[in-house]
């Protein structure tokens, strides 16, 4: 049990919280693209469960898969930067409590079983996952040579909502594009907020990041800017989809819990760093989460 709680420590399984309520609107939002019958909205959720459930058990363990993959390989890859880092000298690989072999092992056995679990559902998604490896193994490289990795990191959780909305569909529409869009801009947003506390290391180091290349208070402005654009997606991914009043209700509060982590977080006080990054995401995803899947019952 205590190997798997350090395996589970090492990809910090409870940030899943992240990105999963969007992989899950996702799919919730292909299962009514593909409906077009007059029955009520969990009638068609029930429909489609009793006869493709699969399809959401696999879509889960690809997001489980995938991330698992992007962590391990992540912190792999780090692991020397780590170990001079005050702040990440405790974790797994440079605390001894994990090897790094057992740690790339860890990774390559994730990327085959997202693979596999991405075939069991259908061919495109399936042609379509080593790309969306390629994206989230490549981005533990970006800091290495560009001051944009946040952004490499929120395109790689944008692929959750456009990746489980094709595995039902096996197509893509605008109103998905947008809110995986609004990924990019939520997640690099808080990823810069997140970065603030390695700046000066990272500039020690020769690593890139926004914070460390363009010091604290441009770093804080450039997150602003990106969830301001998250803020004007989702708004735009919701008058796609023709959601009504309950999901901009929870685009509301989403967006307000944005800017509620841009205001906690200080250029000199770092101290609400953490509230900001996990507390608020975390509760700003699942909020949003309820009331769009509340809205597509309601109104289908």
């Amino acid at each position: 049990m205590k190997k798997i709680n350090n395996y589970l420590s090492l990809i910090k399984f409870s940030h899943t919280i992240f990105a999963m309520p969007f992989a899950l609107l996702g799919f919730f939002m292909g299962i009514f693209h593909l409906d077009n019958s007059n029955e009520a909205g969990w009638l068609v959720i029930k429909d489609y469960f009793i006869s493709h459930y699969l399809v959401f058990v696999f879509i889960l363990l690809c997001m489980v898969f995938a991330r698992s993959a992007a962590m391990a390989f992540n912190r792999y890859l780090d692991r020397e930067f780590d170990a001079k880092n005050p702040r990440t000298a405790i974790r797994e690989i440079p605390s001894g409590v994990i090897s790094a072999t057992n740690a790339l092992r860890f990774t390559i056995l994730n990327a085959v079983l997202f693979c596999a679990a991405a075939y069991m559902i259908n061919t495109i998604c399936f042609l379509l996952s080593p790309i969306a490896l390629l994206v989230i193994l490549g981005y533990s490289y970006t800091k290495r040579f560009t001051t944009l990795c946040h952004l490499v990191l929120g395109l790689g959780l944008s692929l959750a909502p456009a990746g489980a909305f094709i595995a039902v569909t096996e197509t893509i529409v605008p109103a998905v594009v947008f809110l995986s869009l609004s990924v990019i801009g939520w997640v690099s947003g808080f990823d810069i907020i997140y970065s603030l506390q390695d700046d000066k290391f990272d500039a020690s180091e020769g690593l890139l990041s926004i914070p460390s290349t363009l010091g604290r208070k441009k770093a804080l402005l450039a997150s602003r800017i990106l969830h301001v654009s998250t803020a004007l997606l989702v708004i735009t991914a919701g008058l796609f989809f023709e959601f009504h009043f309950l999901y901009f209700i929870g685009a509301s509060l989403f967006v307000g819990l944005l800017i509620y982590q841009q205001t906690v977080v200080k250029e000199n006080d770092l101290s609400s760093v953490n509230l900001a990054f996990m507390t608020a995401n975390g509760i700003a995803s699942i909020v949003f989460f309820i009331f769009a899947i509340a809205d597509l019952i309601a109104y289908n």
